[in-house]
Parts: C-alpha cells; sequence; structure tokens
C-alpha cells in the first residue's frame, strides 16, 4: 500500500471524528512529504490553521527525535495559540515502520477552565474547601451502629495491639472495658464486638459469663 493510500485512510476518518468527539475538538492529519504545507485534512478548526498550512514545531522535534520509534502516539500534553490552550494528543501514522504523517487531536480546554475557576471561586465564597486537620473528628454516617463500631475499634486499640495479636486474657479484658463503657447497651454489640476481636459471638458471652462469676466471687 503507499503512503498516499495509508494517508487517506486517516483523511477519511477526519469528519466522523470530529462530528463524534463534538465541536470542542479539533482534528487534523499532516502528511510529512511536505512538511511546508503539510495540513491536509482539519475538522472543528479551532486553531486558526488551515489546510496546507506547515507542521508544527512539536511535530518537528518529534520527527527529529524519531519517536514513532518507541511509540505509537503522544497522548495529553499541552497545546496553545495566542488565545487558546488545548489538551492535545497524537498518533504517529506509519507505512511498514515509517513515519509518514499524523493525526492530531486538540481539545480546547477553554470551557472546562472556566468551569474549574467557576468551582473554585463557589468553594472559596462559601467556605467549603477542605477542612485543616483537627483534633476533633465526628462520625457522621448511622449514628448508633457507627458510634458502636468505632467505640469498639478504640478500646481495642487502647491495648496496644491488633485483635489479631491479643491473647485469650486480653480480649476478655477488653470485653469487659466495652461492658464498663455500656457499648453492650447497644442493639448488636456483641456480633460487631465478635467480629473485630475475630472471635465466635459464644466466645463473647463466654468473656461476659466469666467476669460476672468474677464479680460474684468477689
Amino acid at each position: 500500500m503507499t503512503d498516499k493510500e495509508v494517508l487517506q485512510r486517516y483523511i477519511d476518518l477526519v469528519p466522523f471524528l470530529g462530528a463524534v468527539l463534538g465541536s470542542g475538538c479539533e482534528v487534523i492529519v499532516h502528511d510529512l512529504a511536505d512538511l511546508d504545507h503539510s495540513l491536509v485534512a482539519i475538522c472543528n478548526g479551532l486553531s486558526g490553521r488551515e489546510l496546507g498550512n506547515p507542521i508544527t514545531d512539536l511535530a518537528q522535534a518529534l520527527i527529529r527525535r524519531s519517536a514513532h520509534s518507541d511509540a505509537d502516539y503522544l497522548a495529553n500534553y499541552t497545546g496553545r495559540t495566542k488565545n487558546v490552550e488545548f489538551l492535545s494528543s497524537t498518533y504517529y501514522i506509519k507505512n511498514e515502520g515509517r513515519l509518514i504523517g499524523l493525526l492530531c487531536v486538540n481539545k480546547d480546554m477553554t470551557a472546562v477552565q472556566e468551569a474549574a475557576d467557576s468551582y473554585r471561586a463557589l468553594l472559596e465564597r462559601f467556605n467549603l474547601a477542605a477542612p485543616r486537620e483537627s483534633e476533633f473528628i465526628e462520625t457522621l454516617d448511622n449514628p448508633v451502629s457507627a458510634i458502636m463500631h468505632t467505640r469498639i475499634a478504640d478500646i481495642i486499640a487502647q491495648g496496644g495491639k491488633t485483635a489479631s495479636r491479643m491473647t485469650p486474657a486480653e480480649k476478655a479484658a477488653a470485653v469487659r472495658r466495652m461492658s464498663e463503657d455500656g457499648v453492650l447497651m447497644m442493639k448488636g454489640a456483641v456480633p460487631e464486638i465478635a467480629q473485630q476481636l475475630g472471635v465466635s459471638v459464644p466466645t463473647v458471652y463466654r468473656y461476659l459469663n466469666k467476669e460476672k462469676e468474677r464479680n460474684t466471687a468477689g
């Protein structure tokens, strides 16, 4: 297949890609056989370039570096005109390994940047920026179950070990502290304690019964 035939396939895709990507995306094909008049197809002309315009400075640098030898494309780099900033990508069109053309997609970032600026201004106006670190932490989801989960985890952590490293006696002591703290009065506390300690529900009750026996004996 000749270079012209290969390039024509990409040229034929330009209107389609322009329609699919939308009016905010410029699609261009360059024929590298004539660098001074390389632009052979364009849709959604946002950069002000026209058919017959020369190759860009970046494209010239890519050609000199033979960038196409190590990759098939260069994606998401910054492109600029005097008034517009683009998010640009270039696909290397090859014929039997030789670089013969470029398929370029340039996304106009103006609307995105304006939206981002408006969003930042909104956050600042209503003081909605991320909060500074604080010693105070409030649990805001399911009031009962979340508080219970957090309190059990805190009591386990007070022992200085993870549940998987605690001895049965240490786990029993943790259950005792939970009982003294009133955690066991919360609905669903025992299954949650068992899950966090890595023991069975009967084992938690056994710890509690031993504590009752110890108190009775005392």
